[in-house]
């Protein structure tokens, strides 16, 4: 019988039906070691009481309220009381440089403020001032100049408001229509200033229903969250769970995710491929310290998983003797794979930046498939994703119900659908590059990914438009499928191609430190500290023939002709990555310009001693 229910139309009626039947453990997270649930009904108690509070505050429908906080009970809360207020919140990464916090403030008009904690205060204080902030909701208590309102506080005024106006909290919510403006993302800024995306409550509750569909979810399941609320990815995957009332469960940060995937064991995790990149790096590792018997077990195992998933993804016939060497292989290895992630995964979902083919055959192979999605946060994120139904390993899947997908002739991928935003907040003419109205007036955004449709209408992705890099002969490289390649390299923890403007690529590389100590002490190399290793010609000859043996296949131009290690990871908090984990090629090159000059010095030396 078809349902009678009117359609959800936004962010706001989605939470209330979510929430209209009890349920315990809705919402699950750690305080003093401990794991403690919210109730559907708390959490609908506590939601009611935040969007008065705010009110009572004075933040009005069409107002700015920023949140710059780790993930919590309280991020969620203070989230979901802002869009019943009508108003619009503004997440800030926890890791966010403080100039940059200020000028998210000052650019999104912001007078009221959500922060987490004295640290993360401590840390922004000094530009506060030159903001227009006349208020600061603190989610736990802080020594600050000035008036500080509790969480707390602003929850009690909100229960005094309830009392006295009981019709109020709906009269507030039904007041926001699909068209009302939810939230101000600013983009993680690879290049230049962050830009504010203006998403409506109708573009992410589009995203949120197509998801929806896809990822089948049901209430009687689990999911783990941990990547930052702040991002949209994680954002609209939360908005996702309330949707179908499963139970969830936060992480407490990236380095517990092990631990907390063994106390949750979700069937459900969105996740960067960063992570699973260290997931599979620290398998690996784990089976080397076990001595060289078991490192070889296991790199037959995953090398059978990947033989085995190559044809399985594709449904292909697959021979007797690979199906008796994957049964082997998973009750020796693959199993223990599984259970050390919590024994129950059926959906990882990979986006954020590019997933390579081979790390997504050995988890598909193990029984823990991960299907690549895309989107930015222009997209509110959704464009393509796979799904269980139809998952092509390489591709970012079909373009989802209701989105369009096009290629223009330079290549660059251009989509529409009701997910794309409104612009950028104060920004008419970035707006007027990024949105092209076409004929019908449908409005096709340029997301600056260079991709391709193959016959089946399946989404690939090539690179970024910006990051494509041009040799001093004039030749294009792209460098993540390069450096995609380059990570299936146990040596090789991170790697950046670098060559713009030069006359031929290079890589700067971040190894594997513990793989490559036990290679150092395999072959007898002695050395003080890491960069005398790093520096060793012994090493430095690894890393050559590595590259060699993961890239042979490129054009000659395309070849890396220069290798020089780094000792240090790139991170967030170094400025290198964004909080999204995409390398910023223009701070590495900058701060990376001495070793770099020093390398192509040596190599075109070579070269020319050679000729």
């Amino acid at each position: 019988m078809a349902s009678t229910q009117a359609p959800i139309t936004t962010l706001n009626e989605l939470f209330c039906r979510a929430i209209v039947a009890d349920k315990s453990g809705l919402l699950n997270f750690k305080r003093g070691g401990q794991w403690q649930a919210l109730s559907a009904h708390d959490l609908a108690e506590r939601v009611r009481a935040a969007t008065l509070g705010l009110y009572a505050l004075g933040v009005r429908n069409g107002d700015h309220v920023a949140i710059l906080a780790e993930n919590s009970p309280e991020w969620i809360i203070a989230d979901l009381g802002v869009l019943n207020c009508g108003a619009a919140d503004v997440p800030i990464y926890a890791t966010q440089a403080p100039k940059q916090v200020q000028y998210i403030l000052q650019d999104a008009h912001v007078e009221v403020l959500f922060i987490s904690n004295q640290a993360q205060y401590d840390r922004v204080r000094d530009v506060l001032p030159n903001t227009k902030l006349r208020a600061i909701v603190a989610f736990e208590p802080i020594h600050a100049s000035g008036r500080v309102l509790l969480f707390e506080e602003l929850l009690n005024w909100g229960r005094a408001a309830a009392s006295t106006e009981p019709e109020l909290y709906e009269t507030l919510s039904r007041s926001v229509t699909p068209d009302t403006l939810a939230t101000l993302i600013y983009t993680s800024g690879t290049t230049g200033e962050p830009k504010g995306v203006m998403l409506t409550h109708g573009n992410l509750l589009a995203s949120v229903l197509i998801n929806a569909r896809d990822s089948e979810l049901n209430e009687n399941e689990v999911a783990l969250s941990f990547l930052p609320f702040s991002h949209i990815f994680e954002r609209s995957t939360i908005y996702l769970y309330l949707h179908a009332r499963i139970t969830t469960f936060l992480a407490e940060s990236i380095d517990t995710v092990g631990a907390n995937l063994q106390e949750a064991r979700p069937h459900f995790m969105t996740s960067v491929p960063r992570l699973f990149e260290k997931i599979y790096a620290r398998t690996v590792e784990k089976a080397e310290v076990g001595g060289k018997l078991q490192a070889a077990l296991a790199e037959w195992a995953f090398d059978t998983a990947r033989q085995w998933a190559r044809l399985a993804s594709e449904n292909k016939p697959i021979p007797a003797l690979l199906r008796l060497k994957h049964r082997i292989a998973d009750k020796l290895i693959l199993a223990k794979w599984r259970a050390a992630m919590g024994g129950r995964i059926r959906v990882l979902v990979a986006g954020g930046a590019a997933l390579p083919e081979e790390l997504a055959y050995v988890f598909y192979g193990a029984g823990l498939p991960i299907y690549q999605g895309y989107g930015l946060s222009e997209s509110s994120p959704t464009i393509s994703c796979n799904n269980p139904r139809e998952n092509r390993i390489g591709s970012v899947g079909r373009p989802r119900p209701g989105i369009s997908v096009r290629i223009a002739e330079d290549g660059e991928i251009l989509a529409a659908g009701p997910n794309i935003m409104r612009g950028y907040y104060n920004k008419p003419d970035e707006t007027a590059a990024a949105l092209e109205t076409g004929s019908g007036g449908r409005v096709w955004l340029h997301t600056g990914d260079i991709g391709h449709l193959d016959a089946d209408g399946f989404l690939y992705i090539t690179d970024r438009k910006k990051d494509l890099l041009k040799t001093s002969g004039g030749k294009y490289i792209a460098p993540q499928p390069i450096e995609n390649a380059l990570k299936r390299s146990r040596f090789i923890n991170q790697v950046v191609v670098i060559g713009n403007d030069r006359k031929f690529p290079a890589a700067l590389i971040v190894p594997q430190m513990d793989a490559l100590k036990s290679y150092a002490a395999l072959k007898q190399i002695s050395y003080a500290d890491a960069r005398e290793l790093l520096t060793n010609p012994q090493i430095i000859d690894l890393f050559e023939r590595q590259v060699d043996k993961f890239t042979g296949d490129l054009a000659q131009f395309e070849k890396i002709k220069g290798v020089a290690l780094l000792e240090h990871e790139l991170t967030v908090e170094s400025g290198e990555l964004t909080p999204t984990l995409k390398v910023k090629r223009r701070v590495v090159d900058e701060k990376y310009a001495a070793l770099i000059d020093r390398l192509y010095a040596e190599k075109e030396a070579q070269y020319a001693a050679a000729r």
